[in-house]
């Protein structure tokens, strides 16, 4: 019996080809799609899940509040995590970690590579295999480095390096540092990524580090001890701030009643960071609503395709309601009637899946290089996912074969050898399945115009500066004597192509003063005269630094006008800046426009602009003319090669460091679009078989009208128009939805689009005529039929 019902299975599969391809290649390809991005979300929660002490580990983070903004960030001093230590006996081990680049000698050349300094516990901490060494010892001296296996390569030509010496740039001068042990390659799915490790005892032998309490600049990480409780320790943390604050007035007290310490538990790190704190050893942030849009896409297109599954498979039963009748009227009971479709549905199903786990394989080398990911179809054989993909299987054969199978077969062989076409005609479930797949393409539709167009105002907005032909490059660790860099600046200026030259002090450091007694957190910046009219800043109200006064570097400030907001000032001019904590007051001799020194994604920040002489001036930016690029980078290289000795050269153009700040949105965008072209190809596959099933349904109908004198068009208007008003409806149920979840997506961003009308114009345009143009095809040929053969169909 059952193969009977598998040969009558692929009997009616090859009979009705076309609706075979459309179902198959629908399903498959709606759950090629959600096979994806289950890779993708898989690998995404997967983050840090390898490591021993995970659920033992926890960030520091500082919390700080002002009378007008809240912000969370990860970023300590050097003192902050040795003295939680000391005092809350439930910590186990402190790691601090801050990355910094070093200027290593390869034979006759210089590199610049990447480096983190950590605790000597590290390795014992954090489970990071090691090829080599012993990561109890392995930075025990403070001359010791492990390698990545890839740098061990790079620099030796061989993964066993252990005792191999490498030569570090260490002022002007080259360091000796012994390879201590070499660490196997970050897992993809780490948090933690490092090409180098160096001890962080030897910055503080150097006495590099900043002890000063309210200090923010890098990493550190909490061992707790088994049983400890997360709470009583983010309490007592706070606690020990509180008493290590200098008491006296004047000092650190006020800034720090701002600021709270608390706890972010490591596997939180991944998808809790934002990119602008993922930094000093981390690596891969994300956030946790871009993991749920596309598990969202996923379900949406998988639900587009089941439903046009169903629906083609239900619209096709109903179409051999004849056949049903005939079967009962020979014999045929309802069990078996039953057993027979969900045969077919199940075989379908099958083929579907197959074909899916193909294209999956035949598409992951391209999604791996849009979603910058390492995927792997193995990915998929997991326990949970084999069984969630199993359960899918039935129950997509059980939906689409239950219909038909329980339905029709429960009707009386007269009914189904007379009724065939009201059955068809009234069937609501397709119809409520065709609005509602639609509705779900609609959204998608908007929510691409959405982020396009988020995309587009974030790489277009106006920076407040002028980013275009703009070079910036490094003159080393903390910068020549100011003496060299003169002479740097002056034989840029001479060069041919070469508009302005300005330098700075390469970061925008946080730190804190007082204005008539209240406290304002900013930025911090040493420039040249030149900066603001390199960069192309105005300055809106006082003057910019010149060297016709002398007293400037000592005495003087220029502040952007979100300092001025922050501070509440209405004549900002000749208002004194107490920085205590270098016991000098300063006094604003000028307010610049705002401009954008970070990401869109962040608020303008208060900004101080000084020209303290302490400040080494280590970066350089060059205005060129744009005229003949190339020979003026030579030139510059020239220059630069005659003043910095063993230092690589090494440039960038800020238009191009601007739009990488938005590579994770170009991403989405482009994931988002491909979602939103795919549901929309599937939507259509359905509605092509339904179009193809409504024209065959009503072929004597459409034979009937033409002989009374019908035009194709009408004809054609008539078919399309059923189909249309479907679409329609799908339309007006997604926009307010639509509305409502690209509202929520645009919170995110302080700088932002509105949601415009012309949107969900476009959205329900590209719907309409989609569908209109998917239905038309069948009906214009249903159309052009010969009435007489259309007639002699039944």
């Amino acid at each position: 019996m059952l193969r009977n019902y598998f040969k009558i299975a692929v009997r009616n599969l090859t009979r009705n080809k076309v609706f075979s391809v459309i179902n198959i290649a629908g399903l498959s390809l709606g759950l090629t799609c959600c096979m994806l991005i289950v890779l993708y979300t898989k690998d995404e929660v997967s983050f840090d899940r390898f490591q021993k002490h995970k659920d033992q580990l926890y960030r520091v983070m500082v919390t700080s509040k002002d009378e007008t903004e809240t912000r969370t960030f990860g970023s300590t001093n050097a003192i902050h995590g040795p003295t939680f230590k000391q005092d809350i006996p439930e910590i186990r081990e402190v790691i601090r970690a801050q990355s910094t680049s070093f200027v290593i000698k390869k034979g006759n050349e210089v590199l610049k590579e990447d480096v983190l300094f950590a605790d000597a516990p590290f390795f014992s901490v954090f489970s990071m295999p090691l090829l080599s060494g012993d990561p109890e010892t392995v930075l025990a001296d403070i001359h010791s480095i492990v390698l990545s296996e890839d740098l061990a390569v790079k620099y030796f030509g061989t993964k066993n390096a252990v005792g191999q010496t490498m030569q570090l740039k260490i002022g002007d001068d080259f360091e000796a540092f012994k390879a201590s042990g070499v660490a196997r390659r970050c897992p993809q799915n780490s948090s933690i990524q490092f090409d180098a490790v160096l001890p962080f005892a030897y910055q503080e032998a150097k006495g590099w580090t900043d002890n000063e309490w309210m200090g923010f600049y890098m990493n550190t990480f909490l061992l707790l001890h088994e049983k400890a409780d997360y709470h009583a320790v983010v309490r007592k943390m706070n606690q020990v701030s509180r008493s290590k604050v200098p008491a006296e007035p004047g000092k650190e007290r006020d800034f720090m009643n701002q600021v709270a310490f608390g706890l972010m538990p490591f596997l939180d790190v991944h998808l809790q960071s934002s990119s602008g704190d993922v930094r000093n050893g981390l690596d891969h942030g994300s956030s946790p609503i871009y993991s749920y849009i596309l598990s969202g896409i996923a379900i949406f297109i998988l639900l587009i395709a089941c439903i046009n599954f169903v629906n083609l498979t239900v619209a096709r039963s109903l179409n051999r309601a004849k056949e049903i009748g005939v079967r009962k009227v020979v014999g045929g009971l309802r069990k078996q009637l039953v057993y027979q479709f969900l045969g077919e549905s199940f075989l379908l199903s099958f083929l579907a899946f197959a074909l899916a786990i193909l294209f999956t394989q035949i598409a992951l080398p391209v999604f791996n290089e849009l979603a910058n990911k390492q995927l792997a179809l193995s990915y998929l054989l997991d326990t949970g996912l084999v069984s969630g993909y199993v359960a899918l299987f039935f129950m997509t054969g059980l939906v689409a074969g239950v219909y038909p199978a329980l339905v029709l077969s429960g009707f009386s062989p007269v009914q189904t050898l007379y009724n065939r076409t009201r059955l068809a005609r009234k069937n609501y479930l397709t119809k409520g399945l065709v609005v509602f797949q639609f509705a779900l393409s609609v959204c998608l539709v908007i929510g691409t115009i959405v982020i396009y167009s988020q995309f587009q105002y974030l790489t277009s907005k106006d920076l407040g500066y002028n980013d275009q032909n703009l070079v910036k490059f490094s003159l080393g660790r903390g910068g020549p004597d100011r003496d060299v860099l003169g002479v740097i600046q002056r034989e840029l200026k001479n060069t041919a192509g070469i508009a302005s030259v300005a330098a700075f002090n390469g970061n925008y450091n946080g730190t804190a003063a007082k204005v008539d007694g209240r406290e304002i957190g900013f930025g911090y910046i040493g420039v040249s005269d030149e900066f603001l009219s390199t960069l192309q800043i105005p300055v809106v109200a006082g003057r910019n630094f010149s060297k016709s006064f002398a007293t400037d570097p000592e005495e003087a400030i220029v502040v952007n006008q979100a300092f001025v907001k922050r501070a509440g000032l209405k004549n900002p001019i000749g208002k004194e800046v107490d920085f205590e904590w270098k016991n000098k007051k300063m006094k604003i001799i000028g307010v610049i426009r705002d401009y954008h020194y970070a990401s869109l994604k962040d608020t303008i920040a208060p900004l101080v602009l000084t020209q303290d002489p302490k400040y080494r001036l280590g970066t350089i930016w060059a205005k060129l003319d744009s005229k003949d690029t190339p020979a003026t980078i030579k030139a510059i290289e020239k220059i630069f090669r005659n003043h910095i000795r063993n230092l690589p050269f090494e440039y960038t153009f800020e238009d191009e460091a601007n739009l990488k700040r938005y590579e994770s949105e170009a991403k989405w965008k482009q994931m988002i679009t491909l979602a939103a072209v795919l549901s929309i190809f599937v939507s259509c596959i359905g509605l092509f078989g339904l179009a193809t099933f409504n024209a065959e349904t009503r072929i004597k109908e459409i034979g009937i009208r033409k002989v009374l004198g019908a035009s194709v068009a009408s004809i054609t208007a008539l078919l399309s128009m059923d189909f249309v008003k479907l679409v329609i409806i799908a339309i007006i149920i997604a926009l307010p939805i639509s509305y409502y979840g690209a509202n929520i997506w645009l919170q995110d961003f302080p700088y932002r689009i509105s949601v415009s009308w012309t949107y969900f114009a476009w959205a329900a345009s590209l719907a309409v005529a989609v569908a209109v143009l998917t239905v038309s095809y069948q009906s214009i040929r249903a159309a052009m039929l010969n009435p007489v053969k259309s007639l002699r169909t039944e």
